[in-house]
């Protein structure tokens, strides 16, 4: 499922890095990555996203993003963990039994974050609009720019053109999603600077992983803390009763994304 095919080669047991190695694969990986820094940049254009009851198609886009965390992201950790009981090294050795404790970290991370832009909202326009102070908003984006950068560099750890191209969709509907959000939560600063950094970190992340490549045991902690930071940043859009969510709509986007990924 996980094993490159198409676009580098990774090696089996180191935690280092290397130089990657280019095929016909990366052409797709670097248009795939520019779709999703475009997703930022042009999701603010969707009206129909901002309005409550929060619109049915944010539902069906967190569906297929929770749906491709556990059918596939889920499973490929075990994988990788199977690789990694090969290896000699310690810290391969510590990830095959506490991969799934990263995933909850990556999950605790975001929810500590969503706690701290609460927390630190304040009164600072003159109009009384609640906002977080500039320093979280960089924090916030910071750690944003961090899990895009990660998705970009993930879009390489595919197998091949079509798993690629299934990865990106996921990731870009979960892109709309925490657009959405984090529109709400740091309206101007996001529209203004916000959306552009988070698309550079995606392209970043590609170009990383086209010149340079990590052992299997940090790529199995990469794809560990994206999962867990995937279903915290879903999960804490739909349960909300004031966003008054579609569980219809997120049924199905789970119900049908899954049918396409076991199927294709």
């Amino acid at each position: 499922m996980w094993e490159p095919e198409a676009t580098v080669v990774r090696s089996a047991s180191g935690v280092g890095g290397a130089l990657a190695e280019f095929d016909s694969g990366t052409g797709v990986v670097f248009a795939a990555a520019i779709a999703l820094a475009v997703v930022h940049l042009l999701a603010g254009g969707l009206r129909a996203i901002d309005r409550i009851p929060r619109s049915g198609w944010l539902s069906f886009g967190g569906g297929i993003s929770v749906a491709y965390v556990f059918v596939h992201l889920f499973p490929e950790l075990q994988e990788r963990g199977e690789i990694l009981e090969e290896s000699d090294l310690f810290v391969a050795a510590f990830f095959e039994h506490h991969v799934y404790l990263v995933a909850l970290t990556g999950f605790a991370v975001f929810y500590g974050l969503e706690r701290l832009v609460t927390r630190s909202r304040q009164d600072d326009t003159p109009f009384g609009v609640s906002l977080p102070a500039a320093g979280v908003f960089w924090i916030h984006i910071g750690s944003f720019a961090l899990y895009n950068g990660i998705i970009g560099y993930l879009l390489h750890d595919r197998a091949g053109p079509t798993a690629t191209v299934l990865f990106a969709v996921a990731m870009g509907v979960h892109f709309v999603v925490n657009d959405a959000s984090l529109r709400e939560d740091h309206e101007h600063r996001y529209h203004d600077v916000g959306r552009w950094v988070l698309s550079f970190a995606v392209v970043v992340g590609a170009a990383i992983g086209a010149f340079f490549e990590v052992g299997e045991a940090l790529v199995a902690v990469l794809v560990a803390f994206l999962a867990g930071g995937i279903i915290l940043n879903v999960i804490k859009e739909e349960l909300p009763e004031n966003f008054e969510s579609r569980w219809w709509a997120f049924a199905v986007g789970a119900a049908g994304y899954t049918a396409v990924l076991l199927l294709v």
